[in-house]
């Protein structure tokens, strides 16, 4: 469990951003000055790792910054495409700045899934967390978007709406699940990671909406005990724009060692750190200081409740298993035996 042979990765094409979201760590200058750094993924390196790994079938292009800012975001997609391996970016796009090429690169080359940051239904309301930002640009990017999918005959990608709820935008819930009708978007809430920042007021209205069970990270936690993004170590580990490995979406104050684009993908992503990690997350070895999980509030909070990952969670996660849902009797049957394996 603590070596992998990955067929999926998380790449960051951009970690620069335009906008000046008050809680983001990008906006504030944070990530700029930390182990990711503020820079763009180059196309050789994307080709090398394409060409030097025939195995690796999916990756996530998205992370802290605006993917299509990278002016070499066409050739990656046309490259991916040309050798069969999906692109997403479903951690999330602005969509404020985008050629009309980039745009029907997203189409024409087959990227899956898009996730589109736009937290209202309104200029007033939208501009409030996404500083700099422009609703009806980025609306109007939705719309080029559905209209090279008609040009061709494509349903891909599938767009999703993330809306992370603060207090100023809980009364535009409803609106926007109707522009999504509109669309041809899926809904997708998001919990406000900043307790501070804009607090939901009407708690039971803003589930009733938005059909969730919690208004805060830490009730949320409390309820469900999710750590998604720990298990991306395992499932579709973290390599930053310049081929560091992080590990995680989460990681930014200090890298597993190794470079992907020097060292290979496998031999980078299964160093002695990061397969200490691993087990580190499993409960398996006690927390070390040049582990960055060790600083991360998600493994402290695992450890002082001492609920750790297993291997069924490390194989439920994993994409044939979540494609299985759609057959709920071989699922069921799947996960039964699954879990029997810890």
């Amino acid at each position: 469990m603590s070596t992998i042979k990955p067929v999926k990765i998380r790449l960051e094409a951009s970690s620069a951003c335009q906008l000046r979201c008050p809680s983001c760590p990008t906006a504030q200058g944070i990530i700029g000055k930390s182990a990711v750094g503020t820079g763009l993924l180059k196309f050789d390196d994307f080709k090398a790792l394409i060409d030097q790994n025939p195995g690796l079938r999916e990756i996530g292009l998205s992370n802290w910054g605006e993917v299509l800012l990278n002016p070499q975001l066409v050739e990656i997609l046309a490259y991916a495409h040309s050798h069969g391996v999906r692109i997403n970016l479903a951690n999330g796009v602005n969509l404020n700045t985008a050629s009309d090429e980039a745009l029907e690169a997203l189409v024409k080359y087959g990227v899956e899934e898009i996730t589109v940051s736009i937290d209202g239904a309104s200029q007033e309301t939208y501009q409030q967390y996404r500083v700099r930002g422009n609703f009806d640009t980025v609306i109007g990017n939705v719309r080029k978007i559905n209209a090279y999918k008609q040009q061709y005959g494509s349903q891909a990608p599938r767009l999703n709406w993330q809306f992370v709820i603060f207090g100023h935008n809980e009364h535009e819930i409803n609106a926007v699940k109707a522009l999504c009708q509109e669309l041809n978007m899926t809904f997708r809430p998001k919990l406000n990671w900043d307790a501070e920042f804009s607090p939901v007021r009407n708690k039971e209205q803003v589930m009733q909406d938005a059909g969730l069970a919690a208004t805060t990270r830490q009730d949320d936690w409390e309820q469900t005990h999710k750590f998604q993004q720990c298990l991306q170590l395992w499932n579709e580990p973290q390599i930053n724009w310049d081929g560091k490995v992080l590990g995680c979406c989460v990681n930014y104050w200090q890298d597993f060692g190794g470079n992907v684009f020097s060292d290979g993908l496998e031999a980078a992503v299964n160093s002695e750190q990061i397969s200490y990690a691993r087990e580190m997350l499993m409960g398996k070895a006690p927390a070390r200081d040049d582990i960055p999980c060790t600083n991360c509030t998600k493994y402290q909070r695992m450890a002082q409740e001492q609920v750790w990952i297993q291997q069924s969670d490390v194989l439920m996660d994993r994409r044939w298993m979540v494609r299985l849902r759609r057959f709920p009797l071989v699922y069921r049957v799947a996960r039964r035996v699954v879990n029997s394996l810890d």
